[in-house]
């Protein structure tokens, strides 16, 4: 005859089940929750404007890409807060996430399109613990902080290039960047190059990127990069890479 299991140890049983939830949802609360200021490191994201370009049906409905923009090569899409797996995104904040307009008027030099930085504030800004003064203020010191390689400056003609050779490129033109510090994505984008991200610690230093940039690191052979379309509006954005190599 099979014994039953007492009701004090049943009870325990379950009791036992039920302290262990709380804890594990403690752990990964950050993920869940996404609390701003809670995050391990940055990545600074650049886009390749003409591969962007290039898969919008109504270029001129973009101020990135109508024919009297300025001749755009790596932008600055974005600088998103990262968990070592997965990031942080909306983060609650205690007043509304508003990006002043002299904010964005600053911002439009490396980000050239006024809806981006609302959106990339809102969406990533917000998880920084920064208001967007400091953020895109960060932003742009990050992505100042890049030397761009020479050939990716404002090439006139399209040509292939490896991921690996784009990393070494980099790697190259930024002392102290190594290969676990940056990734290429090309995804959805036909085999373009789309963008390339480089990993900085919270105090804005190269670290080693997470599991998220790794995942992102394209797989293609060869990538065909598309050429910056010369003779577009007048502008005074600054040479990329001006101590390039």
């Amino acid at each position: 005859m099979k014994r039953s299991i007492r009701p004090p140890v049943l009870f325990a049983a379950i009791l036992s089940v039920l302290l262990t939830v709380p804890a594990a949802a403690q752990r990964s609360a950050p993920q869940s929750q996404h609390e701003a200021g809670v995050f391990d490191y940055y990545t600074l994201v650049l886009s390749w404007s003409p591969t962007y370009c290039a898969s919008m049906r109504s270029p001129d409905d973009d101020p990135q890409c109508r024919r009297t923009a300025r001749p755009y090569a790596f932008v600055l899409h974005g600088l998103w807060p990262q968990y070592e797996r997965g990031f942080p995104e909306y983060c609650p904040t205690r007043e509304r996430p508003f990006v002043p307009q002299r904010v964005i008027d600053q911002m439009l030099d490396i980000m050239p399109s006024p809806r981006l930085v609302i959106h990339e504030y809102r969406r990533h800004g917000t998880c920084s613990g920064l208001d967007p003064a400091g953020y895109f203020e960060l932003s742009r010191r990050l992505y100042e902080k890049i030397n761009i390689p020479r050939r990716f400056r404002l090439p006139p003609a399209p040509f292939f290039i490896s991921p690996q050779q784009v990393v070494d490129e980099f790697i190259a033109a930024n002392p102290g960047l190594k290969v676990e510090m940056i990734t290429v994505d090309c995804r959805g984008s036909g085999n373009r190059l789309r963008e390339v991200r480089i990993c900085f610690s919270r105090e804005g230093q190269f670290r080693p990127c997470g599991s998220n940039e790794r995942r992102a690191f394209c797989r293609a052979s060869r990538m065909y990069v598309p050429p910056v379309r010369i003779g577009g509006g007048a502008g005074t954005t600054k040479p990329q890479g001006e101590r390039a190599l």
